[in-house]
């Protein structure tokens, strides 16, 4: 596979093949090459495989990717994987492609320079506010959905949309990020231009984070002088950054805008979490996530016009930003 498939990474692959200097390290018994590539990433085997022919083949060698792949793969992946002719072309299909689990409830992947796993669930898989009322909520079909249905917004006064997933499946010593996957329907959507939501992640349980998002940004940007913004500008506090943490920054006066994804949705932040090297105290331990009007904004608006595909769980890449939120724990999810 060539360097392309994972990008670059030639400051690590230099370090591998220094390794047993001055020896050239494509000397090495092909064993040996492979467990020193085991023990890098996805991204590392695929550009060091350039150095040699013997360096490429222990680089592709099933016990180099079954260790890429993860522990329960076998219960994740399809049963077209036995005509996968190695693990790496496996590892392959599941970063390029995902897969429905969970009855088509959810879709999982692997995000491919570093094999962390990844999640959608779908909106079926929410516990969205009056959902099971027609008047209210209407679930749809669309072609650029990976799922079955799709919640499509009719009309609520009241907005809010809540999901859960288990701490087991998620991969260990890794920061994540959730995304809310939306687009507005072919008549537009009502209630949403620049009325600020508050989203909520966290543990269940535990404090969760705090933050504020934009589902529909206006024309001309979000304003905080407006009149109707003031509960939430008085949400925000001045506060300093944690000290020795790379790649956050504080929240002060910073909304979550969507953004275009290039598969026909949109995706807003909602916050992030992080999964310790040693994982949860309980496999069975809970991330929740919600967004919701907030409490004390003005009631009564009607909102209609956005089609939810669901909730996007991915780890955080490399260069990206993670946003210090307010911790809350006096309002649960």
């Amino acid at each position: 596979m060539e360097q392309s498939e994972l990008g670059d990474s030639s400051s690590r692959n230099d370090e591998i093949v220094s390794i047993g200097a001055p020896a050239r390290f494509d000397t090495l018994p092909e064993d040996c090459i492979s467990m020193v590539i085991y023990r890098t990433s996805p991204r590392d085997a695929c550009v060091v495989a350039s150095v040699s022919k013997t360096v490429k083949s222990a680089a592709e060698s099933d016990l180099v990717w079954e260790k890429f792949l993860p522990q329960d793969y076998s219960s994740l992946v399809p049963p077209r994987s036995v005509d996968f002719s190695s693990k790496k072309e496996m590892y392959m299909s599941l970063a390029d492609d995902s897969v429905l689990i969970d009855d088509g409830k959810k879709s999982f992947w692997l995000e491919k320079g570093s094999g962390k796993k990844c999640y959608m669930l779908s909106a079926m898989d929410l516990n969205i506010l009056w959902i099971n009322r027609p008047l209210y909520w209407k679930w749809n079909t669309d072609p650029e959905s990976k799922f079955e249905k799709v919640a499509e917004l009719r009309h609520v006064c009241w907005f809010k949309i809540l999901g859960k997933i288990s701490c087991g499946m998620l991969s260990k010593g890794t920061h994540y990020f959730v995304y809310l996957v939306f687009k507005r329907t072919s008549g537009g959507s009502v209630g949403f231009e620049d009325t600020p939501m508050e989203a909520q992640v966290g543990f269940v349980g535990k404090e969760s984070s705090k933050s504020f998002v934009l589902l529909e940004p206006g024309r001309r940007g979000y304003r905080y002088s407006c009149v109707s913004r003031r509960p939430v500008y008085s949400e925000f506090r001045t506060r300093r950054p944690r000290a020795g943490v790379r790649g956050e920054r504080e929240t002060d006066g910073h909304v979550e805008e969507p953004k275009e994804r290039g598969d026909g949705w949109s995706e807003v932040k909602l916050g992030n979490f992080y999964i310790s090297d040693g994982g949860c105290d309980d496999d069975g331990d809970e991330i929740e996530f919600a967004i919701m009007e907030i409490r004390n904004s003005e009631k009564g608006q009607r909102k209609s016009g956005l089609i939810f595909q669901g909730i996007e769980i991915r780890p955080m890449k490399e260069g990206e930003e993670m946003v210090i939120a307010k911790s809350s724990n006096s309002d649960n999810i």
